[in-house]
């Protein structure tokens, strides 16, 4: 007697099919699991015998072999359980339905209750993407599921319900986004009208929410850096239904999507603590999870206190930021996840924070604030579009009964300039200014001949390198379209150049 059913693998990101087989054969009762199983899975044995005895059902006394194809393939975690018991069932009889258009996955207690797994939603997207009509996944995976178009998403709770269901006993109706209830935080996001002051850090933050440029802000302790920092999300664009897919992606794998919420609608904010590991950062583990770059994912990943971040750490990042990917390999494989997002970081000028303060003296030994900077590597900072300086908040500015704007009109702006990039950028597979290459920087970014000449005065004076160049024609692209301008005039390249001259200011001090 033999049996298969269909079920699904994860790579990394990736998805693809397996083929749960199983055969009865003569000899002593004996259960064996082979087509390159991990503990997780080989411990599948057990769950699904007693998953059946519990429900109610006859496990049989004979020879079985369970087979993962296809056998080249790690199989990796207990998401195979409620396949090997479909599949086990049906080769034993007690299931003579057709279920060829079926995918199962799901694990299992020892009672028959179908647990939550990490990557459903991949893996149900890999599934209407090979065909399968119907899919069956634990009900506290559905919410997730049910926003993939095509494709039949049931939510199962335990063993009984779903052999009732597939016998024509009990009634199952498959989750939809109509049927799915929405439990996305409501909480309103902070506003930029609680900011007193900071005008020019303000902008600066406008232009790099307008073209999604990375930004680090240097200024003495309670000047409003990490307040500036986590109010961007509130101007940043919407997030359109393919980057909520994306980002629900990776948060599904990682195991981080929030209960009750079926896409993720908002854009991420991830502060890891600067005590963060490189793996934490990057992903990693004996099986590969995206780490907090990945999971910023079109959003924003703010480096607080940055200089005590390690140098491995903050290393890690140099690649991913330019390419906004980062592979993790293994010995056994390579991982790849999708990590564009913004970039913000911020930290004081010295150890004590008080370097340049117009009021307070710095308290730094001779030679520490020097080595405290140099904690950041010039590659590193090469790769960050926006340098802006957060000075400290005058009193008239703190007690002024002026409100200062909000971010529901900043965002207008921002959302305004970024249409224009789309029109501009479409069919390039770019979105934004910041992610575009050097070829579409030249094409897209051309100053007009006056801006031009201003900029090799700059150049060749400030000594920007070839990455520098680039990112100073893209930051004042991004000024260009907040003004409406169609050409990249002197003001752009000089408010640009502006925005760089920070780490001459500071670091070569």
């Amino acid at each position: 007697m033999f049996a298969r059913i269909n079920s699904m693998g994860l790579f990394g990101i990736d998805s693809y099919m397996v083929g749960v087989e199983v055969d009865y054969g003569q000899g002593l009762p004996k259960m064996e699991l082979v087509g390159l199983p991990d503990a997780a899975v080989s411990e599948s044995r057990n769950r699904v015998r007693s998953a059946i005895k519990n429900s109610g059902y006859s496990f049989p006394q004979s020879r079985i072999t369970i087979n993962l194809s296809p056998a080249d393939i790690r199989k990796e975690g207990p998401l195979y359980d409620l396949p090997i018991l479909i599949a086990i069932l049906k080769a034993g009889g007690q299931l003579q339905q057709n279920l060829g258009d079926c995918a199962f996955i799901g694990e299992l207690s020892l009672d028959g209750l179908v647990r939550h797994v990490n990557g459903a939603l991949p893996m149900v997207i890999r599934a209407q993407k090979s065909g399968i009509k119907k899919v069956f996944v634990p009900a506290s995976n559905a919410l997730e599921c049910s926003v993939v178009e095509g494709i039949e998403v049931y939510a199962v709770e335990n063993v009984n319900q779903l052999v009732e269901f597939l016998k024509g006993k009990e009634p199952l109706s498959p989750v939809t986004p109509e049927t799915a209830v929405e439990m996305q935080n409501s909480l309103p996001l902070p506003d930029f009208k609680d900011v007193m002051g900071q005008q020019e850090a303000r902008y600066a933050l406008e232009i790099a929410a307008a073209g999604g440029h990375n930004i680090i802000m240097v200024g003495p302790p309670g000047s409003g850096k990490s307040m500036l920092a986590k109010r961007l999300p509130s101007i940043l664009p919407d997030m359109t239904f393919e980057e909520s897919l994306q980002t629900t992606e990776l948060y599904s794998i990682a195991g981080a999507l929030p209960e009750g919420v079926s896409l993720i609608r908002e854009r991420p904010f991830r502060a890891p603590h600067h005590t963060v590991s490189p793996a934490g950062l990057s992903g990693g583990g004996a099986i590969p999870r995206p780490g907090e770059i990945s999971l910023a994912h079109n959003g924003v990943l703010f480096l607080d206190e940055l200089p005590e971040f390690s140098r491995i750490a903050m290393e890690v990042l140099r690649q991913p930021i330019e390419d906004n990917k980062i592979t993790i390999s293994r010995a056994n494989a390579s991982f790849t996840y999708p990590c564009s997002a913004m970039v913000v970081c911020a930290m004081n000028p010295c150890p004590c924070g008080f370097y340049g303060h117009p009021k307070r003296e710095c308290t730094c030994p001779e030679g520490s604030a020097k080595r405290y900077l140099s904690r950041i590597s010039g590659p590193m900072l090469d790769r960050i579009d926006i340098h802006i300086e957060v000075p400290p908040v005058d009193f008239d500015k703190l007690s002024s009964k002026v409100p200062s704007e909000c971010s529901a009109d900043i965002k207008k702006r921002v959302n305004a300039a970024r249409k224009i990039q789309q029109e501009r950028l479409k069919g390039t597979g770019v979105s934004c200014n910041a992610k575009m290459d050097s070829a579409l920087t030249r094409e897209f970014c051309r100053p007009t001949p006056d801006a031009m000449v201003m900029l090799e005065k700059v150049f060749e004076k400030l000594g920007f390198s070839a990455r520098a160049y680039d990112k100073v024609l893209r930051v004042a692209r991004t000024v260009a379209d907040l003004e409406n301008s169609p050409d990249i005039e002197s003001p752009h390249i000089a408010q640009a150049v502006q925005f760089r001259s920070l780490d001459r200011k500071i670091w070569r001090r």
